[in-house]
């Protein structure tokens, strides 16, 4: 597989918008986002059996290598006024499961609030060579 013969998705373009944050992040000095969409990390591990077409999926986004790192947590999703600023609000795609079953508690949750409060295991770290002492954090509590 390579970029040119990935089929578009919602999933593969909210992960690239996904990667942006976590490149302006990572570059503010700031923790790295946590991964809490079970649909567009589903989309990002089959990205990652190409890994030529995963580091040219991130240098485009993010401008720089990101490598996808396990982390577990719960909590409250702090990048999402960066995505919200940049994009508007976080659409359904983000509270999917993979087999798509839409989790409308916490949808409506976030619409009713504007707060994101998840669970994740898995998030970006810059690549060797690209800040990799920066690691994302397993929580923002």
């Amino acid at each position: 597989m390579s970029t040119t013969t990935l089929k578009p998705s919602v999933e593969l373009d909210e992960l690239g918008k996904f990667f942006t944050i976590a490149a302006r992040r990572i570059d503010a000095g700031q923790t790295a986002p946590q991964m809490f969409s079970a649909a567009v990390d589903s989309a990002w591990h089959a990205l990652l059996a190409d890994p030529a077409a995963h580091e040219a999926f991130t240098l485009r986004h993010a401008g720089s290598k990101l490598t996808h790192v396990e982390m577990t947590g719960s909590g409250p999703i702090s990048w999402v006024a960066a995505y919200e600023e940049a994009y508007g609000p976080l659409p359904e795609i983000w509270f999917t499961n993979v087999d798509g079953t839409v989790n409308t508690e916490a949808l409506t949750q976030y619409r009713e609030t504007g707060t994101v409060t998840a669970e994740w295991d898995c998030g970006p770290n810059p690549g060797p060579g690209d800040g990799d002492d920066l690691a994302p954090a397993s929580s923002y509590l």
